[in-house]
C-alpha cells in the first residue's frame, strides 16, 4: 500500500506562495489533492501527495519546508497510509441565517458528528441579504442528517438544507414555482375579492385553505364564486398592484442564463398568471381559468381545477416535455396544496411556508429574499453580482451589508 505526504501551510498571503510550494515538489511527484483558501488575507493551502517506495517523504518535506519558511510561511507534514477507496460519498448542507451565530454552527456540528458524518470543507458563499455558508460532509445519511437538522434549525431560527453533493446537484435543469406568496407577496384571488367587497371573508377563506384546513377545490370554488360580476378589467387593475417577492427577478434571470427551465404553477388565475411569466421570461405557466362572458367574470373556473395534485401533475409534464428525470427538478412553495409538488420533485423547497409544508420539504427558507434559492445550488452572491455587472444590470433590492468581506 502507497503512503501519502500532507502538506499544510498557513500565513499571510501573497503573491507567488503556491507558486514557491510547487517549484519545491519533484516535478514527477504525483499530486493526490489540492486545497487553498484565503479568509481576512490568511492563507491556508494544503497538499496530498503520493509517496512510493522510491521517494524519500522526508526528503520532500525539508525541502518544501526551507522554500516557504524563508517566505515567512508556516508549514506542518503528516505521512499516512492510502485507503483503497478514499471517496466517500459526500453531502452538502447549506445553513441560511440573518445573522448565522456561532450557537447555530455548533448545533450543526454536534448534529453531524453524532450521525456519524465528519465536516470536510466550510465556506461562505453569501453575506448578505443572509449568511450563507456551504458544509462539505462525509459519511452522512441524508435521511437522518435531514430530519435532525430541519429540527434543530426551527428550533434555532437558521434556514438549512441537506443535499447529495457532486453531478447531482449540479444536474437540476427544470425549476417549478408557486406563484402567490412565493414568486408575488400577495394572494390575487384577496385582490380580486376586494374589488368585490369580500376582502375579509377570501382571506380567511385562503388562509384556511393554505394551512390544510380545507379542501382546495372546494375553498377555491367558494371563493371564485364571491368574484362573480366583476368586469375583466379587473386583471389589469390587479397586475398593477401586485408586488414581486424581492429576489423574483434575479432568481428567474439567473437560472435562464444558465439554461434552466422555469416555470409557474398556481391555483390562481391565468389572466394574472400569464403576463406574470411573460415579465419573467419563464418557459411555462399553468393556472385556474376564470370563466369571463360579455366581459363580465361569472363566478365560475373554466376547466379542471389546478389543485394540489393538479401542480404536481404540471412539474411531471414539463419534466417530461424537456427529456428531465424528476430528480433533476426544483418546486418551491409554501402552501399546503404545494406538498405534492415539492415531493415530486428532487429538491423540494418550502418558502415562508405555512408549518405543515416546512415540516415536509426537503429544505426550508424563511428570508424574505426569493434569489436566496440561488444558494442551495451552490450559486454564490459574488457570482450573481458578476453576472448582474455583465449584463448591466441594476442589483434588484438594496443589499444589506453586515460588516463582512466579499
Amino acid at each position: 500500500m502507497t503512503k501519502s505526504l500532507m502538506l499544510n501551510i498557513t500565513g499571510f498571503d501573497k503573491p507567488g506562495i503556491t507558486a514557491q510550494l510547487f517549484d519545491a515538489l519533484p516535478k514527477e511527484i504525483t499530486i493526490l489533492d489540492v486545497e487553498q483558501v484565503v479568509v481576512k488575507g490568511i492563507l491556508t493551502l494544503a497538499v496530498l501527495i503520493e509517496i512510493t517506495p522510491e521517494v524519500d517523504a522526508s526528503e520532500i518535506a525539508d525541502s518544501v519546508r526551507a522554500t516557504i519558511s524563508a517566505a515567512g510561511m508556516q508549514i506542518s507534514t503528516e505521512v499516512t497510509d492510502n485507503k483503497d477507496n478514499d471517496h466517500p460519498a459526500q453531502l452538502v448542507i447549506t445553513v441560511l441565517g440573518s445573522p448565522l451565530n456561532g450557537n447555530a454552527l455548533s448545533t450543526i456540528s454536534q448534529i453531524v458528528a453524532k450521525n456519524g458524518a465528519n465536516i470536510d470543507r466550510i465556506e461562505r458563499i453569501a453575506s448578505y441579504p443572509v449568511t450563507a455558508l456551504e458544509l462539505k460532509i462525509s459519511q452522512g445519511e441524508i435521511a437522518g442528517l435531514r430530519r435532525s437538522l430541519a429540527a434543530a434549525a426551527a428550533a434555532h431560527g437558521f434556514d438549512i438544507a441537506v443535499q447529495e453533493g457532486g453531478l447531482r446537484r449540479r444536474g437540476r435543469q427544470l425549476v417549478v414555482m408557486d406563484v402567490d406568496s412565493t414568486v408575488i407577496q400577495d394572494e390575487v384571488v384577496e385582490l380580486l375579492a376586494e374589488k368585490a367587497g369580500a376582502g375579509e371573508k377570501v382571506k380567511e377563506i385562503t388562509a384556511r385553505a393554505m394551512a390544510g384546513e380545507l379542501d382546495f377545490e372546494q375553498s377555491l370554488r367558494e371563493r371564485v364564486s364571491l368574484l362573480k360580476g366583476l368586469t375583466e378589467s379587473v386583471f389589469s387593475e390587479v397586475l398593477q398592484e401586485i408586488r414581486l417577492t424581492p429576489g423574483a427577478k434575479t432568481l428567474c434571470r439567473v437560472l435562464k442564463s444558465l439554461d434552466f427551465h422555469v416555470a409557474l404553477v398556481s391555483g390562481g388565475f391565468i389572466q394574472v398568471v400569464q403576463p406574470l411569466g411573460e415579465m419573467l421570461n419563464v418557459d411555462h405557466v399553468e393556472a385556474n381559468d376564470l370563466e369571463v362572458i360579455d366581459g363580465v367574470l361569472t363566478g365560475n373556473i373554466l376547466g379542471k381545477v389546478v389543485d394540489r395534485a393538479g401542480k404536481a401533475a404540471a412539474l411531471k409534464k414539463f419534466a417530461e416535455d424537456h427529456g428531465i428525470p424528476l430528480s433533476r427538478t426544483i418546486a418551491i412553495g409554501d402552501g399546503a396544496n404545494d406538498l405534492d409538488m415539492l415531493d415530486a420533485a428532487g429538491l423540494g423547497i418550502a418558502f415562508n411556508a405555512k408549518p405543515i409544508v416546512q415540516n415536509a420539504a426537503d429544505a426550508s427558507v424563511n428570508v424574505p429574499y426569493l434569489d436566496t434559492v440561488l444558494y442551495l445550488l451552490g450559486i454564490t452572491r459574488a457570482e450573481i453580482e458578476k453576472f448582474d455587472a455583465d449584463s448591466g444590470l441594476q442589483a434588484e433590492y438594496k443589499p444589506i451589508h453586515h460588516n463582512h468581506d466579499h
